[in-house]
């Protein structure tokens, strides 16, 4: 997976990689050369006095060395942008690919260990690409073009070569082998603690209510301890390598000079030449060895590109139309129609065989128990899920033939746990309409109850927001929510059970304000408490995922057992009439 998402994504880049690969192999060149010319000045100048010798051979490596430094930092240059470039590309697509997951894909792979893909798996595969660029593309030219420098200088020392070099490879290898397995579990690991920490800074206030301070600490503890004892094994080999590789390079160096010394002292080799083996060996042990350090980091991005690439091949189960639906002769309307859903691995559906059409222009309202199925039977309207029988139609076409924009663009959804974004009261306002004006604005403010609160802040419509809008109360987060779908304006609004966190006068005022300024809107209404949709056209009666019951509060108040067991549990007989 990895070599596949390298060869997908760095494709548009390949200017900048044969950049790389240019002034990597010119600065390879340049070292390689450098030890040859060494050998020259110890040899003709150094042994023989020649002090012009010398200066002018030194210049020149001197010279070289410079075009070396200035190939190398270009070549990182180039391989930084490449990396970063990458990096870019593969959270942009991750975040698109997510973004249109139903809710079914999302649960199954969890927010957390989303978070950790998007962030960290990304990040040590780009780490790879940045190693690749700057020390692996390099470490086969030093290798390869020291064996070639150093059998040019002697080849009577070469059979250490073949010693020391598969010494290294095995000692090497033996160590990356029990690092990949560690790598695998540590990127769990990883995921287990941000699904610890988010889970505790979601439900701080429950946690406090609880006093569960301890019991949550502990269960931070063990999930970071976990993460820390896979770290620290894998580090521990991590710690080893360097290690070996010092002790086989350092060896060789000995046994170089030890062999190579009989060699001079018989006068087969002259000392520049020894020197300049010498040399060639350890460029050669080096180019081993950055190839090693690419291997520790490669079964972590191996790890890394697999999850990546999990996300990147799961198709969401809410499949856009291959030719949708742009035109509508509908206006406002929404019908289910044998409509059924059910999890999947669930041994019954959630919602059976419903049949009702909600009237454009009017209010149909939905109530019942908790776990009937009403939020699930409202997330079918946008598609975040799809009916598993039946139909959902909304202005008169299937919601799953209708072009995705345009089914949101009809419907302006308040849910269950309204959520608000990071930035102030008018930027979230103007989430469903960028280009909404300030009257408008305050406009909607009005209807959802919300204007009064909303003047009293210091910066009015500037007024921050909190992530998740945590800095306002749970009634206050609910009124601008409803604000911001009515700035939206849509042909279809859907509240589901948006008025809970309301007193029973700003809900009454606030039904009021909707009956009064959206005459021409189609309103969906989930609710729990009868209070709120006695005026509704249309009620809707839900119990075990079937429709029980439908009409008028009159109506299912006399003819309807469940309705009536439901108004009585929350109302007087004087106040349900």
């Amino acid at each position: 997976m990895l070599m596949k998402i390298l060869l997908r994504y760095l494709r548009p880049y390949w200017p900048m990689f044969v950049a790389v690969c240019v002034f990597q192999l010119a600065q390879s060149l340049a070292s390689l050369y450098l030890p040859t010319l060494n050998a020259d000045i110890v040899d003709n100048g150094i042994a023989k006095g020649d002090i012009g010798y010398i200066i002018a051979v030194g210049g020149l490596m001197l010279g070289i060395t410079v075009l070396q430094v200035a190939c190398s930092i270009t070549a990182v240059y180039f391989g930084a942008k490449l990396a970063m470039s990458l990096g870019r590309d593969l959270r942009g697509v991750i975040f698109h690919t997510v973004s249109e997951f139903s809710e079914r894909e999302v649960a199954s792979f969890g927010a957390p260990s989303l978070i950790t893909r998007t962030t960290n798996d990304v990040q040590q595969v780009q780490m790879v690409v940045l190693m690749i660029c700057t020390l692996f593309i390099s470490a086969p030219m030093l290798a390869i073009g020291g064996v070639i420098m150093a059998l040019q200088q002697d080849v009577g020392l070469s059979w250490l070569m073949a010693v020391s070099i598969p010494i290294l490879l095995v000692a090497v290898g033996g160590i990356m082998t029990r690092m990949v397995p560690l790598f695998r579990k540590m990127q769990k690991r990883i995921d287990r603690v941000n699904l610890v920490l988010r889970e505790q800074l979601t439900g701080i206030r429950v946690i406090r209510a609880f006093v569960r301070e301890r019991g949550e600490t502990k269960r931070f503890e063990t999930a970071n301890s976990e993460l820390t004892k896979t770290a620290l094994s894998a580090g521990r080999y991590f710690a080893l390598m360097f290690p070996v590789v010092m002790l086989v390079m350092n060896v060789s160096s000995v046994a170089v000079i030890w062999f190579g010394g009989q060699r001079v002292n018989a006068g087969d080799i002259e000392v520049g030449t020894l020197m300049a083996f010498l040399q060639y060996l350890i460029q050669i042990l080096m180019g081993v060895m950055m190839a090693t350090f690419l291997g520790i980091l490669l079964p972590r991005a191996a790890v890394s590109a697999d999850r990546i690439g999990e996300v990147l091949e799961t198709n969401t189960s809410v499949v856009p139309p291959s030719n949708p639906v742009t035109k509508l002769s509908e206006h406002g309307t929404i019908e289910f129609l044998d409509a059924s859903f059910q999890y999947p691995g669930a041994e019954q559906p959630v919602l059976k065989n419903l049949n009702f059409a909600v009237r454009p222009g009017k209010t149909t309202a939905i109530i019942g128990s908790t776990g009937s199925g009403k939020t699930t039977l409202v997330n079918l309207l946008p598609r975040l899920f799809d009916v598993t029988g039946g139909a959902v139609y909304v202005d008169g076409v299937d919601v799953r033939e209708l072009e995705p924009d345009l089914l949101w663009s009809l419907l302006g959804l308040v849910p269950q746990k309204p959520y608000l974004f990071s930035g102030t009261v008018a930027s979230n306002l103007r989430y469903g309409k960028p280009d909404a004006t300030d009257e408008e604005l305050w406009k909607a403010l009005e209807i959802a109850q919300a204007k009064d609160f909303v003047s009293e802040f210091e910066k009015g419509l500037e007024a921050p927001i909190a992530q998740g809008g945590t800095n306002v109360s749970g009634g206050q987060r609910q009124r601008l929510a409803i604000a911001r779908a009515l700035v939206k304006k849509p042909e279809i609004y859907v509240f589901d059970d948006s008025f809970s966190a309301l007193d029973t006068g700003t809900d009454s005022r606030l039904r009021q304000a909707l009956k009064k300024n959206m005459k021409g809107s189609t309103l969906l209404i989930v609710a729990q408490r009868v209070s709120t949709i006695v005026d509704a056209d249309q009620i809707i009666v839900l119990e075990n995922g079937q429709v029980v019951g439908a009409g008028t509060h009159e109506e299912l108040l006399n003819r309807n057992e469940t309705y009536a067991e439901i108004v009585s549990s929350q109302l007087t007989p004087e106040d349900a009439r």
